[in-house]
């Protein structure tokens, strides 16, 4: 069953920096932006760019993730000749199982999977970021150059190149240099973790890494290293659209921000739509006294309170008189009467107690400080949670 590429998606992570959101469920299946949810991104870049064979390698705690991947049918994954796939790590018999130790052993401990369809290229994706990118255009570059490693790699600043892996690029317009967070970059083009390897080069250096005891198995530190010592042709991608990491509370709240402007991402595009597995909610309603203003309310929301500048997931209640600004509430979130919500993030099924107060505007000229509620948390009423808090447990409320 040969394919021309198969995408094998890194859905993994813990996501520590966003602890609160993340103590039971793994970082890709955190709710984004209303709708979605932080994988469905990948997902829908895959349909839409033709691509039906899609492993989703998954580790900590999965049981959530799993079960909204299901069959793969929302993002037209549910095909007969190849598929969505969940891999987690496995134990054969005899052998000695473990943990993804890298992102390329998660590969590596993969490769029967990869082999079952015998493709020509394979893409290596993250489950962690916001973007919209047609892989068949980066896979259409990766074969015109001949490479046997493509990388997409985004402009960013002079300052904001310290804090990635930077691809500096020779005169004939192939990668010559990697750098991982260097302190004075000599480019400004950042490596995103999106590769198209040639399968047959890939799979020779998975298996040299695998080998070496010293490798951190990683494709940024190990892999790619690798292949330019070895003088292979490493191609870069240039993509210049939106993308965003997810990868801590500011950067998730900003995120969210950015899908109120949809001059910087559009999800209303009929010709690249982002699929998600919705619930089946009823539409939603808003009282006589409510106000909503610049926001994102998504369906079996109900609202009687004023909601500005923020999104709201399904089933959301807004209680009369409650105040939401600026803020990311997720599914099944309750803000009763009365409560306040400011520059915050309140995870799944959380209560707001009637008159609480959680989190707050910044003061003029001071940086905003996100205030972030884990799933399932009661705020108690009258009770205030200050600014730049993390909540995730009853204990420290």
């Amino acid at each position: 069953m040969k394919k021309k590429l198969v995408a094998m998606l890194l859905a993994g992570g813990q996501g520590s920096r966003l602890y609160a959101l993340t103590q039971s469920a793994a970082k890709p299946s955190v709710p984004f932006g209303g709708k979605y949810r932080i994988i469905d991104f990948p997902l829908s870049n895959c349909a839409n760019s033709g691509i039906d064979t899609v492993g989703v390698l998954t580790q900590y705690r999965p049981l959530q993730l799993n079960s909204y991947i299901g069959s793969g049918q929302p993002w037209d994954l549910d095909v007969n000749d190849g598929g969505v796939f969940i891999l987690p790590p496995y134990q054969s018999a005899g052998e000695k199982g473990s943990w993804f130790t890298g992102t390329a052993n998660a590969i590596y401990q993969n490769l029967s999977f990869i082999e079952e369809y015998d493709p020509e290229n394979v893409l290596i994706l993250s489950g962690d970021q916001i973007y919209k990118m047609d892989y068949a255009d980066m896979l259409r570059e990766h074969l015109e150059h001949d490479a046997a490693c493509t990388i997409s790699v985004l402009s960013v600043t002079l300052e904001e190149a310290t804090r990635f892996g930077i691809m500096n690029i020779g005169p004939d317009g192939y990668v010559e240099e990697f750098e991982e967070k260097p302190k004075h970059p000599k480019s400004t083009l950042a490596s995103m973790g999106i590769y198209i390897f040639n399968w047959k080069k890939l799979r020779e250096y998975l298996i040299a890494d695998e080998n070496d005891p010293n490798s951190n198995k990683d494709f940024g530190k190990n892999i790619i290293p690798s292949m330019l010592g070895n003088g292979e042709k490493l191609w870069p991608y240039r993509f210049k659209g939106y993308w965003a990491d997810v990868g801590t509370i500011s950067s998730l709240w900003e995120s969210n921000m950015d899908m109120l402007t949809p001059q910087l991402i559009d999800l209303y595009d009929p010709e690249w739509p982002i699929s998600a597995r919705s619930p089946i909610c009823p539409p939603h309603q808003v009282g006589a006294h409510a106000e909503i203003l610049h926001s994102i309310v998504t369906e079996g929301c109900e609202i009687d309170g004023i909601v500005d500048n923020s999104v709201l997931s399904p089933s959301v209640r807004i209680g009369v008189g409650a105040n939401i600004k600026y803020s990311v509430l997720m599914p099944g979130v309750v803000v009763e009467a009365g409560a306040s919500v400011e520059y915050a993030i309140v995870g799944e099924n959380a209560v707001i107690h009637a008159g609480a107060k959680v989190g707050g505007s910044p003061a003029p000229g001071e940086e905003k400080s996100i205030t972030t509620i884990g799933p399932d948390l009661e705020i108690p009423a009258g009770s205030t949670v200050k600014v730049g808090a993390m909540i995730s447990s009853v204990e420290e409320v």
